[in-house]
């Protein structure tokens, strides 16, 4: 019987091993792909599309960081990531704390509301959008982009942070009012610290989410300086539809800035989907 058991558990293992490696090989090539066919030329991705490079051509990635429209359109995806995901952090925030921790007539129609706006497409929306952001005057304008990056953030955010306001137990704000704490003064001084990590975990996915963000921006911005990463990355693409190396190092480049706020916040984000509470 043990031998058995044994033997399924070994099987198990190594499906789950295989499963895994599958998966990171599919996350992996490409990236190796992308990443090392910026120090190609178009004559050695055709002949040598995984290889190493040989010669190497640094001038692909040297040349992009030189070039001022690069850096620009960097700025604005920074711009506008950053000021949405204030945004609908703080407001997520202080409404998932409201539907938490308070009961009241109508709080769970209203939470299911929100729920309810992650099954509406963006794109559906992308043309009423349009036409009001055109009648307040936001085309061409970052706000034209922040705000409505904000709003359509809002549900996933509210869920999250819904969800883990509650594993706090109550005898923590219990112990806050008693020392004096007012109902702002709980969530500010000791919900949010304690919610560091689901704060990370909203904060990443929304930083995310606005730095792909390709639709919104072209829409808004006819003005070419106002271009983000993703438009700015189709638009180059354009442009160089005949130099390949250079693409995949503007596409390399243009996604270090995300991942790299990916890794400084993983174990946080790690412990906000895992709903931990460190007190």
């Amino acid at each position: 019987m043990s031998v058995t058991t044994s033997s399924a558990q070994r099987t198990r293992s190594i499906v789950l091993h295989l499963v895994c490696i599958g998966v990171g090989a599919l996350i992996v090539v490409p990236d190796w792909f992308g990443v090392i066919g910026g120090f190609k030329d178009n004559g050695q991705l055709s002949t040598n599309p995984l290889g190493l490079p040989d010669p190497w051509v640094p001038s692909n990635y040297t040349d992009l960081f030189v070039s001022g429209v690069f850096w620009r359109q960097l700025g604005n995806s920074l711009l506008i990531a950053v000021s949405s995901t204030f945004i609908v952090v703080a407001a997520a925030a202080m409404a998932a704390f409201v539907f938490a921790r308070y009961a009241f007539r109508g709080r769970e129609f209203l939470a299911t509301l929100f729920a309810i706006g992650l099954m509406f497409p963006f794109a559906v929306a992308i043309l009423p959008l349009f036409v009001l952001l055109r009648a307040i005057g936001l085309l061409d304008n970052p706000l034209g982009v922040i705000l409505p990056q904000a709003a359509f953030g809002l549900p996933i955010t509210i869920i999250i942070l819904r969800q883990f306001f509650r594993t706090i137990p109550a005898e923590v704000e219990e112990a806050a009012v008693l020392d004096g704490c007012s109902s702002f003064g709980f969530f500010w001084r000791v919900l949010l610290p304690m919610a560091r990590p689901a704060l990370a975990t909203v904060s990443v996915l929304a930083i995310v989410t606005s730095w792909n963000n390709f639709m919104l921006p072209l829409v808004v911005f006819s003005d070419q300086s106002w271009w983000t990463l993703p438009v700015g990355v189709q638009a180059f693409q354009g442009q160089y539809a005949d130099d390949t190396a250079r693409v995949l190092a503007y596409v390399v480049l243009s996604m270090l800035p995300a991942l790299g706020f990916y890794a400084v916040a993983e174990r946080q984000l790690i412990g906000g989907l895992t709903g931990s509470v460190k007190g």
